[in-house]
This record gives C-alpha cells, structure tokens and sequence, in this order.
C-alpha cells in the first residue's frame, strides 16, 4: 500500500515510519520541520517539505494514497494557554486541511494521533467511552478535529480511527522545546550538570509510553480492515508515576544527584492523567513491553548520543503576563 504520514520527520510519525517500510509498504510523508528534523527521516520515505495547512499542495501530495495518518501536531498542551493561535491553527486547521485533502484524493482510511487532552480533568482512570472534557485549548482543538472527522468520513465514505497515545517518549523525542516533552526536557539538563524544574507539588500523575509500544498498537490502526471506527487509548495502564518519581527516575539514570527546583503550578495543568489500555489489550493485542526504566535508559541514551543543548523558544508566547510560567517568560530552561 501507499501511506501517507504527517509529521514524519517529528518524533513518532518517523517511527511509524520505519514500521510501515519494514512492513514493505510504500511511504510518503510531510513536515514543515516545525518540530521535526531531517535526520530523522528514513531514507526511504518520499519526503516533502509542506505545511499542512496548506490544502490545494495536501491533495497533491496525497493523490493515490490507500492510508493517511496524521501525527504532524503542535502538541504543546501547557502552551496552548498562552499561545492559542498558533497552536490551534497548528491542530484544528492543519487537520481539517489534511482530512480534506484525503477526501479529494479517494483515501481508503484515515488515522488520527489525538491525545489524551481529551479527557481534561476527570477524577477517574480515562476511558474512550467518557465525555471529553478538555480543559485547555489544545484539547479543545484535538476534539474538535475528532468530532469533524467523523462527520466527513460519514459523508464521503472514508473509514477512520482515532489513536489516544499518553505521553510518549523514546529515540528522537524532541528534547530542546521548553513546552513539551516534560522526562526529555528533565534529561537534557540533568546531563548539563543542572536541576529539573517541576510545576506544583510534583504529585501529578501520568503513565508514559515507550514510542515502539504505541507503534505497535498504530500498526493494527493503519493495517487491520478489521479495526475501523475506534477511539482507542495507546499507553500503559499498570503503573501510573508522580512526576517526582520520574524526576528521580531520570536524575538516577543520568547520574545526577541534586533535587529538583519546586515552582508554581501551570494553569490548567491536569492533576491525574491515567488512563484504561482495555481496550487496546481487546482489540490491538497491546502489551508493555518496554518499562518506563527502560524507556528512560533509551531516551537519556539519544540525548547523550546527540548532545544536550539549549532550549530553543523560537515559538514564542502571544500572551505574557504575570500567569505565564516563569520558566518561559524568564527562559529559566
């Protein structure tokens, strides 16, 4: 088949990348290297450098596609407050743009990478059957797109599923964003020698994603003609974390012994975000099969091996005021 991936130079969209050329299809992709790089890119993918955004140069690019699936994303949750055109534009009409250009192109299958900003802040584990209830306008945004994805397939007849990852990480997460990527963003200074910053108390909890887990569950997504029309959560359910505990986690493996720095809470930050992989064990055969140590080890791993470096807040913040984290409006990263 020809599959179309957005985002493919970025984190997880070069990973489902690579799956799809190991599984012997034909893969073209976009990226507007916003957030992704180059480097990142396996050599056999038909590369265009495109905004998606763009919907007259999307049709174009994904004429006789069987498979689209969009990973390209802004997916800066905590920004979003601060930044909301830019990261909804990013979200909602670079989407819709895309599920457009799919349409117009005959495209069998559309799959969208979500996010668990869906839920917002509900005081229960998260599963696909609640009301969304996003409390921020990147959420708001993802919804959206999955509330009108749902009506164009109905209309014009393209199948589609909706992928819910929790908080990826791995190999070639971004670890330069001051807004995202909290364990990528404690790694990359821990291994310069300096504290992480943690927002509130600390006591929030997640449960993170090793990338090769989510891509296996994305794989049945794309591939499977007998998965259609879901809403499945992607992420491990067994063992939720404090960001103290993962603060630990990465100083221990990067070798670093100083505590961290302890400042305000972030406007509309979620206290628990844990979520239900049921559904993914019913229908995907999901399973952990890497650790949220082992997960850590390789991330620290591609930090070292690539250099930690300087955070980048080329972004930049439309509204700075006396609500906006310091981190970011003092550039304290």
């Amino acid at each position: 088949m020809k599959i179309f991936i957005t985002g493919v130079a970025g984190f997880l969209g070069s990973h489902v990348a690579d799956r799809m050329i190991e599984l012997g299809h034909v893969v073209h992709g976009c990226d507007n290297l916003i957030g992704g790089f180059k480097s990142n890119i396996n050599p056999l993918v038909h590369f265009h450098k495109a905004d998606c955004c763009n919907q007259e140069t999307m049709t174009a690019l994904i004429s006789g596609s069987d498979v689209v699936v969009h990973c390209a994303a802004t997916a800066h949750e905590g920004l979003s407050v601060f930044s909301p055109s830019f990261i909804t534009k990013n979200i909602y009409e670079a989407s819709i743009s895309t599920i457009s250009a799919s349409i117009a192109s005959g495209v069998k299958r559309f799959v969208f990478c979500s996010s668990m900003a869906r839920y917002g802040n509900q005081d229960k584990e998260f599963e696909e059957h609640m009301q969304p209830m996003p409390v921020d306008p990147y959420g708001v945004a993802k919804v959206a797109v999955e509330q009108t994805l749902k009506i164009l397939c109905d209309v014009h007849d393209m199948e589609w599923n909706i992928a819910v990852p929790h908080n990826i990480i791995g190999p070639r997460q971004r670890f330069d964003d001051p807004y995202r990527n909290v364990l990528s963003i404690m790694a990359n200074r821990n291994l310069q020698g300096k504290p992480s910053y943690i927002y509130g108390d600390g006591e929030q909890q997640r449960c993170f994603s090793y990338v090769g887990d989510c891509v296996n569950c994305l794989e049945k997504m794309i591939l499977d003609t007998d998965i259609k029309y879901e809403i499945i959560n992607i992420g491990p359910d067994e063992n939720p974390v404090t960001i103290n505990k993962a603060a630990e986690l990465v100083a221990r493996e990067c070798g670093f012994q100083e505590e961290p720095i302890y400042i305000e809470d972030r406007p509309q930050e979620v206290k628990s975000a844990t979520c239900s992989s049921n559904k993914a064990r019913n229908l995907l055969n999901y399973e952990t099969t890497t650790s949220l140590e082992e997960a850590i080890r390789q991330t620290v791993d591609h930090i070292r091996k690539t250099g930690p470096c300087s955070f980048d807040y080329s972004l930049g913040l439309e509204i700075q005021n006396e609500k906006t984290p310091k981190t970011w409006l003092k550039k304290l990263l």
